[in-house]
Parts: structure tokens; sequence; C-alpha cells
């Protein structure tokens, strides 16, 4: 028998089930995929340096397998699944369905089950409460069934899943309380709403407000240099005032599996109701068309040289959709390499954590050592990227607006 098994050990998941086990549980991870359960067995998987001493020493309290029936074993059970959108912007709900509906097929009496996966409102209702209410289980008194969002931030080490609040939502009270219980045993700090549609939509609501934050500031970048100032320097002077005002930061578009993807989830569910969010959508397309953007961007430095894009040697210079992760999920970098070899650009990147790279037109590349370029594009700020290799002559499009020491460097 098991304390809780983590359903997905992704870039959720994992850590997730690594803070149960680090609490003393006894923790199943459930994962479908056979080389991520390898890569997971073998300790070849993108965490902190943390989560990775943690999985190092996980010893016989922590068992991972490919069966979803195993769930039945474990008086709790959290589903940490990804939910992407289509090439469509429209909600891939594959895996949650999937997830959700193992979850409740093996469920027992006496278990708790937490959503943890962004998704619509009222999905946790819809797709565990009621087919168990269908299995004849009584939700609230037979099983007890919540959402929680995750709020873990790959690569950054400042914000411990143990330190971070967790916002609860039950489909019952005594389901929000049972669900609390289970999450106080690694996270310090706990809110509990009404409900799980409260909690549900406080997900949304968060990745929402960075969407449409990071959209206003790339226009606070494109209108400061249309009037020869440094967008940093002005944010960093915003920044200075200790209310009303948060930080966000400029770049090359917005990738993972947060900001591109989970305000569609709103979008999509509002749209069947015909309520328009004007500002939400604008964000969105904003953020879509960034990368665009960049390569635009590319063109008019290019041509102020007197050169053009087509037989143009260009290198991306970082890949992963943020600093010190290894992942390209949704990372602008593959659209711009994309539009770049369609300008007929001859491209190359170099990425330190990404070794190789499928775009989404189909191109396959692997990372190079850097070197000069007609073009360097900056885009992923890793800190373990060497940039020594920077003569003074190599121009730089900096699309990350962290590298104002180069000296050709020239602003997005």
């Amino acid at each position: 028998m098991y304390d809780v098994a983590v359903v997905g050990l992704g870039y959720v998941g994992l850590p997730t089930a690594l803070a149960f086990h680090a609490a003393g549980l006894r923790v199943l991870g459930v994962d479908l995929d056979p080389g991520r359960l390898e890569a997971v067995r073998t300790g070849r998987v993108d965490l902190l340096d943390s989560d990775r001493e943690r999985l190092r020493e996980a010893g016989e309290r922590f068992t991972v397998t490919a069966e979803p029936a195993g769930t039945a074993r474990a008086d709790a059970v959290i589903i940490c699944v990804p939910t992407p959108v289509s090439r469509h912007l429209v909600p891939d709900l594959g895996a949650l369905t999937g997830a959700c509906g193992a979850a409740a097929e093996h469920a027992r009496p006496g278990q708790t089950i937490v959503l943890t996966s962004t998704s619509y409102v009222g999905s946790t209702k819809e797709l565990l409460a009621r087919p168990l209410t269908a299995r004849g289980l009584r939700v609230g008194t037979d099983v007890f069934v919540a959402f929680s969002p995750e709020r873990i931030d790959p690569g950054n080490d400042r914000h411990a899943h143990e330190d971070v609040p967790r916002v609860v939502g039950g489909v019952t009270p005594r389901c929000a309380a049972r669900a609390a219980a289970l999450l106080g045993r690694c996270t310090g700090e706990l809110h509990t709403v009404s409900s799980a549609e409260a909690a549900e939509m406080t997900k949304l609501l968060e990745n929402t407000f960075r969407a449409v934050n990071i959209a206003l500031v790339n226009e606070f970048a494109d209108a400061s240099r249309l009037l020869e100032l440094d967008v940093m320097e002005v944010i960093e002077a915003a920044a200075t005032k200790p209310y009303g005002y948060l930080p966000f930061f400029p770049g090359p578009g917005a990738g993972g599996h947060c900001i591109p993807c989970d305000p569609h989830y709103l979008l999509w569910q509002l749209k069947r109701d015909r309520l328009h969010t004007p500002l939400v959508s604008a964000a969105m397309d904003a953020i879509a068309m960034r990368p665009g953007r960049v390569v635009e961007r590319a063109r008019q430095v290019l041509s102020d040289q007197g050169r053009g894009l087509a037989g143009s040697d260009v290198l991306v210079l970082g890949v992963a959709y943020k600093p010190e992760v290894e992942d390209l999920r949704e990372s602008p970098a593959l659209e711009i390499i994309d539009r770049l070899l369609a300008a007929g650009a001859r491209v190359a990147y170099h990425d330190p954590l990404v070794p190789e790279l499928v775009t989404g037109g189909g191109t396959k590349l692997a990372s190079v050592d850097p070197g000069p370029a007609d073009l360097v594009i900056a885009h992923t700020p890793h800190q373990s990227l060497d940039l020594g290799w920077l003569h003074e002559d190599q121009l730089l499009l900096d699309a990350t607006y962290r590298f104002p020491g180069v000296a050709r460097r020239v602003a997005l």
C-alpha cells in the first residue's frame, strides 16, 4: 500500500512526488511513457539540484509504474498530467481525460483524489466527481475530490515546493478538508476556497495575469526602442515603487506549459457562452505574434548591414523556453527557427541543455559549438552559456534584453 500515488511524472508530477516522499510518505509514481519511467529510474531527468538529490536518495518508499491500476493501492491520488493546446489553440484534453478516467475507474472507498492540472472551470466535477458518482461512490462520503492548482516553477530554486502556498477547493467541504490534510504534509501554507471551481479559476487568473503583463511589457520594449530608451532601465526604475507595480520582463515570446496554453482554456470555455474578453484575447494574440516580430527584427538588422535573411548564417543562442531548463514545450525558438529557414537563412543553434530538437515544421537540428555568424539571436539566457567567443564585431540581436555589455548588440 502507498500513502499517495502521483499520476504524471513530468515537470510538475515528479517534484510533487519527491516532495511527498521527503515528507515521509510512501509514494507511487505513475506515468504511461516507458521512456520517462526509465529516465526517472536512472536519474536522467531535468530537475533542480535539490530535487535531483531527493531522487538519488529515494528508497523503497518511492516506486514508479506504467500501470494506472496501481492507484487503487494508494490512499490518495494526485493527478499532474499536461494540459496543452492544439496548433489551433484549442485545449487538448486527451491526457487529462485519460488520467481522470483511470483514477475514477480504479478508485476505492476512502480515497482522496486531487486534480492539479490546469483546466477549464468545472473540469474536476465533470472528469472526476461525475464518473465516481456513476460508479456508485458518494463524493464527500465514500471518496473525496478536490482541485489544487500546481505552483511549480521549473528551473527556479528560490521557491521550494514546501514554501509555496497552495490553494485548495473541494467538491464538498469534507473533500476540501481531506485534500488540505493531504497537501499539508508537504506544504507549509494552505488557502482553502469555497469550491473546486473557485480553485480552477484561481489558476486561470494567475497565468492570464502573467500573459497580459508579458504582452504589455513587450509593447513597452518596442516603444522604448523607438524612443531610444533602455526598457530594462525603465523597468528597474518602476520596480522601486513598493506598491501597485510588479515587474515583468520582455523577451522573444512565451513558452512552457502555462502562459501560451492556460488562458486559452478560459477563452475556449467562455466562447461557448459568447462572452468576449478582449483584453485577454489581445494579449494572447500579441504573445503568439512575438516570434514573428523577432524574425522581422532580424531582417531589419541584417538589412541595415546590406544583407538579407536569405543566404545569411544565423545562430540562435539558447532554445529552451526559459533559462536553466531543458524544456522545449511551446518555446518561441522553434517558431523563430522555422521562420528563419522559410526566409532562406542558414540556421544553427547552441544550447548546452538541449542537445537536439525538432521544430514544429519538422526540421531536425543538433546543438553546435558557438561561433561567428552573420547574426546571433540571443533567445535563452542560460547561466551556463559561454559568451567568451563573442568578439567585438559580432552582430547580436538580443531578444532577451539581458546582454547589454556585448559590443554590437541591438535590442529586439
